[in-house]
């Protein structure tokens, strides 16, 4: 049974059973650390759920699978998905040999870790793939601690299942310990194979989005709004030829969401005990899905983002974007379960699990929030900004935008923390280059949008989070402990726009897809600032390869050391790169389908040579 004629209803929930493997049912893994290195018992799975040590023998190949009651392909690493949770230590030398049974080429790519370039495992930069049949041996010594994972980067083995956890032990011991720990890896499948998936968004890039305005919404937003408010907003999404509610480019009509392998009827949970400290490692390995995560009852003491620790900041949820990593404290005293809800960020679907003092015991699952629609102020359009865009000739000013639908719950441009006043430039703040000034024309056909006033801010929790009534993390209230790796200021700045084109599912920097344009040139030992200017009406997490990035408050100083930087609809950030990594690595949107689209790029880091040539990049 094909995944178009499943329920949504099915795809929400999934099967109750889990995943099931090879005629067998299997509980995919949760681990309860018991405070020693390489100890601990997997909760729900056989022990080789779970590999310690230094030396370690993976195996890829593809295994049957069942979500949704229908059997399908996965890719798995020794027969299970997720792939093994991997522990190691803060300061080993780890080998793994990896082999691969699949018959294409394969790899395996330790997201966030810092490695060689040959071991980085991103097929055609410095490192073959590996081959059917062959072995390829990865090895390396390990000079970070935290949770970090582990995922293929051959064509679109992730989306298949080729992603796993990892957790290195600090030598000195957790600076926030806790009476358990668990890894919650989310991740999103589909009975779809990717590649059909990949030719639908290039011919129908909104095929996936199932929740359109309908005639129904409009007489709705017209009763509450007024005729001539609702005509104005629909009539001017319609001559951008965009809509506001393309959130996601993949839904939960065909996504099912995996919280640690189990789908949400199947769920995952975890045990505890009154009055214990819970850790929860939480892990977007998916594709596509960004998460909004909160366990209703329960307090989330933040202490590490992307394996770093932080100063500990208390919210009720945070997003999580694809990528990112963050890791909570809880402290249930309730002798009663807690639901861990993932909502898909477009409220499509959910990821679910439980936190329960008993086997058994559930938790009510709370309803999906409302769904979110974008506004002109999400997008970062001013008039100004808009009089090239097509139909946009005749407007000017924001006058005619007050009364437009949803625009209430919004504030002003000009009010909104981070944005410029009227005539002033986002880049003129500490943080930020100058913006170059491009036309649509320079940029091509393969952009859309621009947006001329980037608003700056790290304080806005995002659309759909803002005045939800919860107390939600955003990147201002990070800040990474120990400061910056590196003292130094920046030597150059490399700019960047993200862009792209929604009708035609093009992706890009600067316009150029990754096979126009030449590699990004860092010199080795330089010390240089990224500033990335978000020209699309999506939200992308951006991944540098090899290096930390350290983000930027607005005013220039140091907030927070990242992997992987989300990066939202109309917003610019900043980040400094220490080029200490000699070889080639990859940079790109960590968006599984944008990657392949184009929004991907070499960075060369070599002892001489010149800087990248493109005007806007240097």
């Amino acid at each position: 049974m094909g995944s178009d004629r499943l329920t949504r209803r099915r795809f929400v929930q999934g099967m109750a059973g889990g995943a099931l493997i090879a005629g067998t049912t299997v509980a995919p893994w949760s681990f309860a650390q018991t405070g020693r290195y390489g100890a601990g018992v997997a909760s729900t799975s056989a022990s080789a759920a779970v590999l310690s040590g230094a030396s370690f023998e993976l195996s890829i190949g593809a295994r049957a699978v069942n979500f949704t009651g229908a059997w399908r392909r996965a890719t798995v690493v020794n027969g299970q998905m997720p792939a093994p949770l991997l522990r190691w230590r803060e300061g080993d030398t780890v080998t793994l040999r990896v082999t691969n049974h699949l018959p294409v080429p394969s790899s395996i790519h330790w997201h966030g870790v810092l490695v060689p370039a040959d071991m980085d495992g991103v097929p055609g930069l410095s490192f073959p793939g590996i081959g059917p049949g062959q072995t390829y041996v990865y090895r390396f010594k390990v000079r970070q601690s935290g949770t970090y994972w582990y995922h293929s980067h051959s064509g679109f083995q992730e989306q298949t299942g080729l992603h796993g956890p990892i957790v290195i032990a600090p030598r000195s011991g957790e600076r926030y310990p806790s009476a358990r720990d668990y890894v919650v890896m989310l991740t999103d499948w589909s009975d779809q194979s990717p590649e059909h998936i990949f030719a639908t968004l290039k011919r129908q890039s909104d095929y996936y989005d199932r929740h359109e305005r309908t005639v129904g919404d409009f007489f709705a937003e017209a009763h509450v709004h007024g005729l001539r408010a609702t005509l104005r907003d629909w009539g001017m999404w319609g001559r951008m030829r965009m809509d506001p509610t393309d959130l996601a480019d993949v839904s939960g009509y065909t996504y099912t969401y995996l919280m640690n392998g189990h789908a949400p009827a199947a769920n995952w949970s975890a045990l505890f005990g009154p009055g214990e400290s819970v850790r929860l490692r939480f892990i977007n390995g998916s594709a596509m899905s960004y998460f909004d995560v909160r366990i209703p009852g329960l307090d989330l003491t933040v202490v590490a983002a992307d394996g770093q620790d932080i100063a500990p900041v208390t919210v009720d949820e945070f997003r999580i974007g694809t990528a990112e990593v963050f890791d909570v404290i809880v402290r249930p005293k309730a002798d009663r379960a807690y639901t861990i809800f993932a909502q898909s960020m477009d409220r499509s679907g959910y990821a679910r699990g439980t936190l329960t003092p008993h086997p058994g015991l559930t938790a009510e699952v709370p309803p999906l929030d409302p769904r979110p629609l974008l506004t002109m102020a999400d997008m970062g359009m001013s008039m100004a900004g808009m009089k090239g865009m097509p139909g946009m000739a005749g407007m000017s000013g924001m006058s005619g935008m007050k009364g437009m639908p949803g625009m209430k719950d919004m504030p002003r441009m000009k009010d909104m923390p981070g944005m410029p006043s009227t005539g002033a430039s986002a880049a003129g703040t500490a943080s930020a280059a100058p913006s170059p000034h491009y036309t649509r024309a320079e940029l091509g056909p393969g952009v859309d949008m621009l947006v001329r006033k980037p608003w700056t801010t790290l304080g806005d929790p995002g659309i759909g989070l803002r005045n939800n009534g919860r107390r939600v993390l955003t990147y201002a209230d990070l800040y990474t402990l120990g400061g910056p790796l590196d003292p130094r200021g920046p030597g150059r700045d490399i700019v960047l726009h993200l862009t792209g084109h929604m009708q035609r599912f093009m992706w890009s920097f600067n316009g150029l897809k990754f096979s126009q344009a030449e590699p990004l040139r860092f010199r080795y030992g330089e010390r240089l600032r990224l500033v990335l200017i978000n020209d699309t009406m999506m939200t992308h997490p951006i991944h540098l390869h090899g290096m930390w990035s350290e983000l930027q408050a607005p005013d220039g100083s140091f907030q927070a050391r990242k992997h992987t930087v989300s990066v939202q609809p109309a917003q610019q950030v900043t980040y400094l790169v220490s080029a200490n990594a000699l070889g080639r690595w990859a940079y790109h949107c960590h968006l599984l389908y944008h990657m392949m689209a184009g929004m991907f790029r070499k960075v060369d880091v070599a002892s001489s040579g010149a800087a990248a040539g493109e005007r806007n990049e240097s």
